[in-house]
Order: structure tokens, then sequence, then C-alpha cells
């Protein structure tokens, strides 16, 4: 077991609250209201603003060459992600400096500023955990929200979200990070500081499933 499956179990029932939350079922089955997608895909873009941020942050805070590639991989798979958000607000006349332009809801500052602050505050180990649940669980919620029923997904409104994180770029993405992970675990954590580990994980968790449940709240 590596330690992101130790995080997951650790912490499963903020991990359920968040990769089970009623906003991803909707999403799945497409019956989710555009008004509550375009509200969390503005508010998304936002957010991945404040990730990049993190990965240069990561940056910084690394002390091996291994360490600062893994921050640039990351910072450059965030920036790609963020043209599927300009892709689809296009669709509703939005620009990127439209969107950059909205304010961010309270959940996006703290979802964001909670993982900055344990990049700040602690170290490599510690910020990789905190964004642990967002890179690596966007690939497990696209993985099965695409397996549920793949001819399905084609008459999805919300189809080519879904296949951005099932699909094989964001599953690479998302498998590095895992590994990079848990390489960060098998050099600095010791099995007393695995329960504050698993307290930022569970509480990364939280965090989004309130992300999700911002999205819900708009309509």
């Amino acid at each position: 077991m590596d330690i992101f499956e130790r995080l997951k179990t650790a912490a499963a029932a903020d991990w359920r609250s968040y990769v089970d939350h009623d906003f991803v079922r909707k999403l799945g089955a497409g019956t989710l209201p555009e008004a509550a997608f375009r509200t969390y895909l503005v508010q998304d873009y936002l957010f991945l603003i404040q990730f990049a941020r993190a990965y240069a942050l990561a940056s910084y805070k690394s002390r091996t060459l291994a360490d600062i590639r893994a921050a640039q991989a990351g910072l450059a798979a965030i920036l790609a992600e963020t043209d599927l958000h300009v892709r689809l607000c296009g669709r509703w006349g939005l620009t990127p400096a439209q969107i950059e332009a909205a304010p961010e809801h309270q959940a996006t500052v703290a979802y964001t500023r909670f993982v900055l602050d344990c990049g700040a505050a602690g170290d490599l180990l510690d910020l990789h955990v905190a964004l642990a649940p967002c890179v690596i669980g966007y690939a497990e919620i696209g993985r099965t929200l695409a397996a549920q029923d793949p001819a399905a997904l084609r008459a999805n409104p919300y189809g080519e979200w879904i296949g951005e994180y099932a699909g094989e770029g964001y599953q690479t993405v998302a498998a590095a990070a895992r590994r990079h992970l848990d390489d960060l675990a098998a050099r600095s954590m010791t099995e007393q500081r695995f329960a504050e580990l698993a307290g930022l994980f569970a509480k990364a968790s939280r965090l989004e499933a309130d992300f999700w449940q911002m999205g819900l709240d708009a309509t």
C-alpha cells in the first residue's frame, strides 16, 4: 500500500464525502444543472491559478533537481489544464480575462490558501499531501465516471470534462504525482508524522467537498 492509499484509508469518510459528492454523481449522470457547472468551472479556473503558485512554491521548497523537475512538470500540467476551462467557458461567451476578473468564492479561497499555507509553513511532503486530493483525486473521479457507461458518456453534456480527467494525458500526470508523493514519504516520513499528514489530507478532502457544494449552491 503506497502512501496515497494509506492516506485515503486513514481519512476514509472525508475522502468519500469528496469523491462521492452529489455534484460528482450528477456530473456523471449528466443531470448537473448548467449553472452549477458554470460556477464550478469559473471558480476552478481561479483555483488553478493558485495551484500554479503552489507548484512554484514546490520548486522553491525542493532540495534536489529531481524534485524541481517534478514541480516544473506539475506547473506545466496545471497550465495545460486551464485550456479545458477556457474552451468550455468560451461556449458561454466568457473570455479568459472575464473569468480571471470573477471574484473568488469563499470555498476557493479556503482550499487554495490552505494548500499554500501547508507549503509555506511545512516542507515539500506537507505541500504534496495537501495537493494530492485534487491532483490525484481528479484522475480517480474521471476514471470512475468514464467507466460507468462509456456509451452514455458520448451523450453526457459534461462528457468532455470527464474525458479530460479520465484520459491518458491526465492519468499519466496523476500517476507521476502519486509516485513522487510516495518517494517524498520514503525520504522524510516517520510513522509518528503520519497522523499529522493524514489530518492534512482529510482537511484537503473536506475542502474539496466544499468546493463541489459551492457549485451546487449556485443553483
